[in-house]
């Protein structure tokens, strides 16, 4: 493949939530979900790139996140699965899809996050990667980012294969895709059926009718666990059957069918190829045991909150509000980060600096399990609650956030800020310092930028601790 996987669309927070049904509500003749267990993932175009990822692509998500916990929640959550996500701004909320299950069956599906927020404008970066695509996911789940103008713009420009997983709220999709990947419900939806229509005969018309409508090369029915109806520029369609029966939990089968179809198609596979090896793909994946079976262990949350003096301006809900807040007056968002570890001088003429350069600064901390594996399991010194209560006890520093991983490009991803700052110590002394910071090619993906501020010589928090111990053994 000449480029990364791009999957564009709509990403959504799926949870299930496991019970027992025991007894039935008093007050109303429905049944009572005893809580046992609870899972989140990405889903929509998110869990259609992590499936991507599985397969060891490189894998760019081009989606809009909420500043809010779902959306601090998706960015870990995928940044785990390896996805690289170029991220949009989104007004209003993240929005979620919750499963209460009881025995392997859905109960009740509890939707919120309320009206499609709207997607903001792609950066320079985003559409450059479009460009470079081996091949394009458009996962559309109808809540307005297939419909950005620009993003359609790119995709119509792109000479990667284009793969469209519409929806029926969603638009249609861009003039010339090579493939399109609609369900049967969606199909009836989109192209109603004659009255009296065979199954097969209702899919085939409303596949050519798509295939016209859109001018797409070709249009792949999805027929549940019958396989799939693909339909091209002949007369004759093809029927991929599924290689055998399975029954199970068919969520996610689709993302999981497209996603199948767009690798083969960006390692240069046929379309009636790409289509075969997508049926058996999605049917070994429901017969496997589903999406509960086919993803990685969840990341660890980021914490919402910290106990304790200053723990108001520590976690995830904190800096939702102060992103919120900036971003409504049109304000900067300034972030840095670190391990803090026994707060010196150099941190605060960093943090100083950094605060300078907009209307709020938010400080990234790697949490304990961050710090132990980067700098050794003896540090840190002090807990990842103490240092950032330290931190926000600062007048420089508006709010603190607390990441899990080795580098803090998941939370970046849903902070998105305008200027991310680091201490003159990683400056080289010549060229463009900004350039080597680890950071920058993450910032570019929003339209960031990342900056150098002046650094105190001679502090250093691990010759500190040196300096103390060699005191301790004299």
């Amino acid at each position: 493949m000449r480029g990364p996987v791009v999957v564009l669309g709509d990403t959504l927070l799926d949870r299930d939530v496991e019970g027992v049904v025991n007894r039935l509500c008093p007050d109303s003749p429905v049944p009572v979900l005893d809580e046992t267990a609870a899972s989140d993932r990405p889903g929509g175009a998110g869990l259609a790139a992590v499936f991507a990822a599985a397969q060891g692509a490189e894998v760019v998500l081009v989606t809009a996140l909420a500043d809010d916990a779902g959306g601090a929640r998706l960015s870990a959550l995928l940044a785990a699965a390896g996805v690289q996500v170029f991220p949009l701004a989104l007004s209003g909320a993240t929005p979620e899809k919750i499963r209460l299950r009881a025995r392997g069956r859905v109960l009740l599906r509890h939707d919120r996050g309320g009206a499609s927020g709207e997607p903001g404008q792609p950066s320079d970066e985003v559409l450059r990667v479009i460009g470079a695509a081996s091949a394009v996911l458009v996962s559309d789940y109808g809540r307005g980012v297939a419909r950005q103008p620009a993003l359609r713009d790119a995709l119509s420009a792109t000479r990667a294969p284009v793969v469209w997983d519409p929806h029926p709220r969603g638009p249609a999709a861009i003039p010339g895709v090579h493939l399109a990947t609609p369900n049967e419900s969606e199909v009836r939806d989109l192209v109603p059926a004659l009255p009296g229509a065979s199954r097969l005969a209702a899919a085939s018309r409303g596949a050519q009718g798509l295939r016209r409508r859109w001018r797409a090369g070709a249009v792949a029915v999805t027929l549940g666990g019958d396989g799939a109806l693909l339909c091209h520029a002949g007369s004759t369609p093809l029927v991929v059957p599924t290689p055998g029966s399975a029954e199970g939990d068919t969520c996610g089968a689709g993302d999981r069918f497209a996603a199948a179809a767009s690798l083969a198609l960006a390692q240069g596979a046929l379309v009636s190829e790409a289509v075969q090896a997508a049926v058996a793909e999605a049917s070994a994946y429901v017969a496997g045991g589903g999406v509960a079976a086919a993803l990685p262990p969840p990341a660890r949350p980021m914490p919402t909150s910290v106990v304790g003096p200053g723990g108001d301006r520590v976690g995830v809900a904190p800096v939702a509000t102060l992103l919120a807040e900036v971003r409504a007056t049109g304000g900067t968002v300034v972030a840095t980060g670190g391990c803090f570890d026994l707060l010196h001088a150099g941190h605060v003429a960093t943090l100083q600096a950094a605060r300078q350069l907009g209307d709020c600064l938010i400080v990234c901390v790697n949490s304990d399990a961050s710090v132990a594996g980067l700098k050794g399991p003896d540090r840190p010194v002090m807990s990842e609650g103490d240092r950032a209560r330290l931190l926000a006890a600062l007048s420089c520093v508006d709010a603190v956030l607390i990441f899990d991983e080795p580098t803090p490009d998941a939370a970046l991803s849903w902070v998105r800020p305008d200027i991310w700052v680091k201490g003159g110590d990683y400056a080289t002394g010549g060229g463009d310092a900004a350039a080597t910071l680890p950071e920058a090619e993450v910032l570019k993906r929003w339209g960031g930028n990342t900056v150098v501020v002046p650094y105190l010589d001679g502090r250093s928090t691990t010759d500190m601790i040196v300096r103390t111990l060699a005191e301790r053994t004299r």
